[in-house]
């Protein structure tokens, strides 16, 4: 499973048009993406403290556009880049994404 965090109202325009185009796709080239090992620590580096979000789970073998893994600023670690839109069939679930009042994040309990 991989794993996509955008802001709920974008995911939800998104599930009218078909597609999912998230602004790093027009000014780097592809979707960011974490595994499940990456993805509590990119929410807590990037968007702590932050509502209105939610978390995309992924499933890579129904997207139709490549995932790369790589590091693109230069350190070790390989993230899931995904170089074209992502189809919202490939997404099998889709939670809230809310931070404690600490502003960190954790992994929201799966409504399966």
């Amino acid at each position: 499973m991989l794993y996509h965090i955008c802001n709920a109202k974008d995911w939800q325009q998104s599930t009218k048009e078909g597609i999912y185009k998230a602004d790093s796709l027009e000014s780097e080239g592809f979707i960011h993406f974490s595994t499940e090992f990456q993805v509590l620590r990119t929410a807590n580096l990037f968007y702590k403290g932050q509502d209105g979000l939610v978390l995309l789970h992924i499933n890579p073998k129904k997207l139709t556009a490549e995932v790369v893994y790589e590091n693109t600023m230069g350190g070790e670690e390989q993230f899931p880049h995904l170089y074209g839109a992502l189809n919202i069939e490939a997404v099998e679930q889709v939670l809230d994404f809310i931070p404690k009042d600490s502003g960190d994040f954790e992994m929201p309990v799966s409504e399966r």
